[in-house]
């Protein structure tokens, strides 16, 4: 708790700066930029530890209840977590490698390999990769709940797994980058603010904000506004072929080969089936599909989905 009102003291000061720069001149707005960061970051930090203390509150409280002699606190500590809680942490204790990292976000019960990816500005957490077709992902509700793939190779095939997801973008406000390439090595990407995975409970609902990019805004099926209650993804729920929470009077999951956010069924579909191609026939379309890009009949050769913290500040170097 001690820290918690040292946060809240360090952000009034930074408010009372940035009230005095607003009186002086118009040079001083990059300054104001910088201190409306460090509030964005320090307002997220008061957020976490007071997750952090909840949770190891609540664990007090379990092992009260079940008359246990101690309880295990290696991985976070009051005083100051043993593990990161996502890819923006080390990135800004200076480890700037990409790599795999063991992260545990505040409010999960136990740690986990994610790769870290410090380039492109640094501090981005990849929660998907597709890259060769090496990893099948036309899987089953709990193959996505706990997360498949191949955790310890910087080009595997994986995905982070729905309730990791979830831990993840409770802690605070998160951008998604959605990195795609195509046969002719073309790259495009599509970004959204606002990003965030719900509970088991909630069928891991995606919600997310607003589209920057190169590769059009197919997530939020913006692209035409007569297409949008079909083929928008925001407020979707999660489907897979043995749990079917879509919109259609079919099945998505079974009809495209993936478990997705999928509506009636999808403008983006980056779990669907490898076809080592671009173009390419089927019953339906059940590739790497980003519309807004090649359309629903191109199979993209790779993808990364990424997240980080929405007041991250990139590195320029």
């Amino acid at each position: 708790m001690q820290r918690v009102s040292v946060c809240v003291s360090s952000l009034l000061v930074c408010i009372f700066l940035l009230g005095c720069c607003r009186s002086a001149p118009v040079d001083c707005q990059q300054e104001q930029e910088r201190l409306k960061a460090q509030v964005k970051a320090l307002e997220l930090r008061i957020k976490q530890q007071q997750l952090q203390v909840e949770r190891i509150l609540s664990e007090r409280e379990n092992v009260h209840n079940t008359g246990a002699s101690e309880v295990d606190e290696t991985a976070h500590d009051v005083g100051g977590r043993k593990l990161f809680a996502d890819c923006a942490e080390p990135f800004n204790n200076g480890k700037r490698h990409s790599g795999f990292y063991r992260i545990q976000p505040l409010a999960s019960p136990t740690s986990f390999l994610v790769y870290c990816d410090m380039t492109d500005g640094g501090g981005w957490t990849v929660i998907q990769r597709r890259t060769d077709g090496s990893e099948n992902f036309d899987r089953v509700w709990s193959d996505y709940k706990q997360g498949f793939g191949k955790f310890q190779s910087a080009n595997g095939e994986y995905w982070i797994g729905n309730d990791n997801l979830n831990y993840l973008t409770s802690q605070g406000d998160y951008t998604v980058k959605f990195d795609l390439i195509d046969w002719e090595g073309v790259k495009r990407y599509a970004q959204y603010r606002n990003f965030k995975v719900q509970n088991e409970q909630n069928l891991y609902q995606l919600n997310f904000g607003e589209y920057s990019g190169t590769a059009g805004d197919a997530l939020g099926g913006t692209y035409h506004p007569e297409v949008a209650w079909w083929a928008n993804h925001n407020g979707m729920k999660f489907s897979t072929k043995d749990r079917d929470n879509d919109r259609y009077e079919g099945n998505c999951a079974k009809e495209d080969s993936a478990g997705w956010w999928f509506n009636r069924c999808h403008s983006a579909n980056l779990n669907g089936h490898y076809y080592n191609r671009g173009p390419f026939s089927s019953r339906t379309d059940n590739g790497i599909v980003w519309y807004t890009w090649h359309g629903w009949w191109y199979s993209l050769k790779s993808t990364i989905m990424k997240i980080r913290p929405a007041e991250f500040v990139p590195s320029t170097e």
